[in-house]
């Protein structure tokens, strides 16, 4: 019988040993690593970069929105700092204002906001501290002109009850409340009205819709702006390019889009900018593609429903 070699046995040992704990290093490095911050951002690869309240705290809530509480606004005493925040705690996980670095993240947040300012405001030209200083002025639709109640078969109307416009980023039309309702699971469809009783699922409805296609065949507000979607050949041929424009042909599309330098566009955009300015961001960074005044809709409201 042939005798084992010692020193054979051990180098085979230690080959296996190197070998296991390779494969150990693979596969943990194969994972990407997450973190978690407290209640704010949990489990996630995002949560590894600053949270939202680490670099927008409540003064700067204050200074976007400076008009909210007069006595003229409609909505005093509704929105405030807290429940932006707890709202947003969702959504951090998923990449809201936690994707890229610290300018990407803020500027995520500005332009967020900018739409929710631009679509709730009570500013106008001569107002006291300027017009954008009015967002979060309303929480609904005043003097509706129709009860939004379309033929849908998914979401038909409940009787007596009337679609208008509601929330941060007003939502219309009963099909919209269902489609918004199951991602939140909240009974939107019969109770639409949760949207102007409680700010934190009003901001949660708006950031829901920022970060989720509501449509075929386009990207959500979130992956236009953060560089996550990649415009096709069709896409490019229709001058549909990432940026705060786009976001805008995806939440209104020929609405403001397509339209040229129309005023509602471009108080869109004022409200990006000068929050920009106000986060300590700066303008000059609200980056490349800013309007879609030449853009083609991603889905022409002749052919397709409005998401408003």
């Amino acid at each position: 019988m042939a005798r084992k070699n010692p020193s054979m046995e051990v180098a085979v040992v230690m080959h296996l040993l190197v070998l296991a704990a390779w494969c150990a290093t693979a596969a943990s490095s194969a994972k990407p690593k997450v973190c978690d911050k407290g209640w704010e951002c949990k489990n996630s690869v995002y949560c590894c970069n600053e949270t939202i309240s680490d670099f927008f705290q409540v003064y700067q809530f204050e200074n976007l929105f400076s008009k909210r509480n007069t006595p003229v606004a409609q909505a005093v005493g509704f929105w405030d700092y807290h429940s932006f925040i707890t709202a947003a705690a969702v959504y951090q996980p998923l990449g809201f204002g936690t994707t890229g670095g610290k300018q990407t993240q803020m500027g995520e947040v500005a332009a967020f906001l900018g739409h929710v300012g631009s679509k709730t405001s009570c500013g106008y030209g001569v107002a006291t501290g300027g017009p954008l200083a009015w967002g979060l002025c309303y929480k609904r639709e005043m003097s509706p002109s129709q009860s939004y109640c379309d033929d849908n078969y998914l979401y038909p109307c409940t009787p007596g009850v009337d679609y208008y416009g509601r929330g941060a980023l007003p939502v219309y039309w009963n099909y919209n409340y269902g489609t918004i309702g199951d991602g939140l699971k909240v009974d939107l469809l019969n109770h639409p009205e949760y949207l102007e009783q409680n700010a934190t699922l009003a901001f949660q409805a708006a950031i829901y819709r920022w970060m989720t296609p509501m449509k075929k065949k386009q990207p959500s507000a979130h992956d236009v702006f953060v560089g996550k979607w990649k415009p096709t050949k069709n896409d490019t041929l229709a001058k549909r390019l990432p940026g705060f424009g786009a976001t805008m042909n995806v939440l209104y599309g020929d609405q403001v889009c397509g339209q040229g330098p129309v005023d509602g566009m471009n108080n869109i955009i004022s409200h990006y900018q000068y929050y920009l300015d106000l986060m300590g961001v700066g303008r000059q960074f609200s980056s490349d593609n800013l309007d879609c005044a030449e853009q083609e809709a991603f889905n022409p409201s002749s052919t397709s429903s409005s998401t408003t």
